[in-house]
């Protein structure tokens, strides 16, 4: 574009030729730094932005184009990740006994040199899909523990939900239990209630840090969409919590939902076993990441090593991987179904390798449904969510809408009997690339029965869309979802 030549007239001469060359020189330079390591679509939508508004392009570049940690933190990040796997002496020589198909040990040799833990057999599961009730189950929890209690969530707050809950985490602070918290620092921010959280935990005993802190003034500065959004909470190592949900009411706080009507819908893990070790690793590098401080004390096997009968890995993944370990994975499992893959993800905007591994699944006969939110909280996301309907149902994907006004906010999936994964990781570019996430991988025709009664209750509360309603909806709606598409390659 030659919008700095339009300034002639009304600017001095030299002005308009030092524009112009700056413009000229920022295309150039755009061409040949902005394609390497990006998906070709990402770079696309990046050079698009630059030619057609050059300075506000490259500055958008600058803050939101590095999708890595800096180095800094990629190193410490390195340097925690070999101290914390160095003092799990306990799991080291851990091998799992599973004897399902190889297809699923190969997805478990995948995940253990992509995230370095390993499968851990013996472990109980229980599902909750509840929203008060995972709380509930969380408070009784910690009220119960006698040495730590470990807790890392994306989004975290003080409310008439949550109340019960901190007030039992305090209260075991006050009689000498180890109390940790971590939140992600803009997550939680971005709700009603950030200081009064913050007053809150600054008046008791519990120890707790930011996540990932965007504090210029103190020297805390990255790219400002990077974000932790873990859930976790582990008490005294027999015990873990994992899955979608924040430690916040389920109307996040907002009067605009409490007026709609509209209530996230969770679901939630409780996990006893050797699983619950590897949790705690998790938290244990997130921890050490931002305070300094080693909680390899806490990471030895619990003394009822086997209460249950499933075999399970935790996943990690995040910028602090290079290998989106989350993305791997989704795909090893897609494209090794044989029968059935049930999906359920709030904000479902994949990248082609996983579009593609989908779609060829329901080519080749493998049934396979989609869970989504009939209207979505985030007004983009959703609609480049939608743009991608057309392609699924054409390849034979059943789409299932969740009746507003609900979002459907669960992120878990299962493969024929075999596999059921469940965790933080949404099926969007932004867990693959952006988010530090936490899945785990759960084997086993018991656990997978449990996954699909949860999914029954989706489909029986939910309405299909067909191909041929959706390929005659309005043009002007089919143009916004194709704009909000470009948006989400923007990473």
């Amino acid at each position: 574009m030659l919008w700095p030549f339009s300034l002639a007239g009304t600017a001095p001469g030299w002005v308009v030729v030092v524009l112009g060359i700056a413009d000229l020189v920022i295309r150039v330079l755009a061409v040949g730094i902005i394609p390497g390591n990006r998906r070709p679509t990402t770079a696309m939508a990046w050079l698009l932005g630059i030619f057609f508004v050059p300075f506000v392009g490259i500055i958008l570049f600058l803050l939101f184009g590095n999708f890595k940690l800096s180095s800094r933190r990629r190193e410490q990040q390195q340097q925690v990740n070999e101290r914390v796997r160095a003092g799990i002496s306990s799991l080291a020589d851990v091998e799992s006994d599973y004897p399902g198909p190889e297809w699923v040990k190969s997805a478990g040799e995948l995940n253990r040199r992509l995230g370095s833990l390993p499968m851990v057999d013996g472990n109980s599961v229980d599902l909750i899909p509840g929203y008060p009730d995972s709380i509930l189950e969380m408070t009784n929890a910690v009220r119960k523990a006698k040495k730590f209690v470990n807790a890392e969530f994306y989004i975290m707050s003080t409310d008439h939900i949550t109340d019960e809950l901190l007030t039992a985490m305090e209260e075991a602070a006050e009689r000498g239990v180890e109390v940790r918290v971590l939140f992600d620092h803009i997550g939680t921010l971005r709700v009603q209630g950030y200081r009064k959280l913050l007053k809150r935990l600054r008046t008791g005993k519990i120890q707790w840090k930011r996540m990932l802190p965007l504090l210029p003034i103190h020297g805390q500065w990255r790219r400002p969409d990077l974000r932790n959004h873990r859930k976790i909470m582990v008490i005294d190592g027999e015990i873990a919590f994992t899955g979608s949900q924040n430690l916040i009411e389920p109307s996040y706080n907002n009067p605009r939902h409490r007026k709609a009507g509209r209530e996230w819908v969770e679901l939630m893990a409780c996990l006893r076993g050797p699983i619950v070790t590897t949790l705690n690793v998790v938290f244990a590098t997130d921890w050490l990441s931002e305070t300094d401080e080693s909680l390899e004390h806490q990471l030895q096997l619990p003394a009822n090593p086997e209460p249950g009968n499933v075999t399970a890995q935790v996943v990690p993944s995040g910028p602090g991987f290079i290998t989106e370990n989350n993305l791997r994975l989704f795909n090893t499992l897609i494209y090794s179904a044989q029968h059935r893959i049930s999906i359920c993800s709030p904000y479902f905007v994949p990248d082609d390798s996983l579009l593609y591994a989908i779609t060829t699944a329901a080519q080749r006969g493998v049934e396979v449904e989609l869970f989504v939110s009939e209207k979505g909280d985030q007004f983009l996301v959703h609609h480049a969510q939608r743009s991608y309907y057309e392609a699924l149902l054409e390849a034979g994907v059943r789409i299932y809408l969740y009746k507003a006004p609900f979002v459907l906010h669960a992120k878990h999936f299962t493969i024929d009997d075999e596999v059921a994964v469940l965790g933080s990781s949404n099926m969007d570019m932004r867990s693959f690339s952006l988010n530090m996430e936490v899945s785990v991988m759960l084997l086993g025709e018991d656990i997978v029965t449990k996954m699909r009664a949860v999914e029954d209750t989706y489909r029986d509360i939910s309405h299909e869309l067909k191909l041929t309603d959706w390929i005659n909806r309005p043009l002007a709606a089919r143009y916004v979802d194709n704009v909000a598409r470009l948006t989400a390659t923007v990473q």
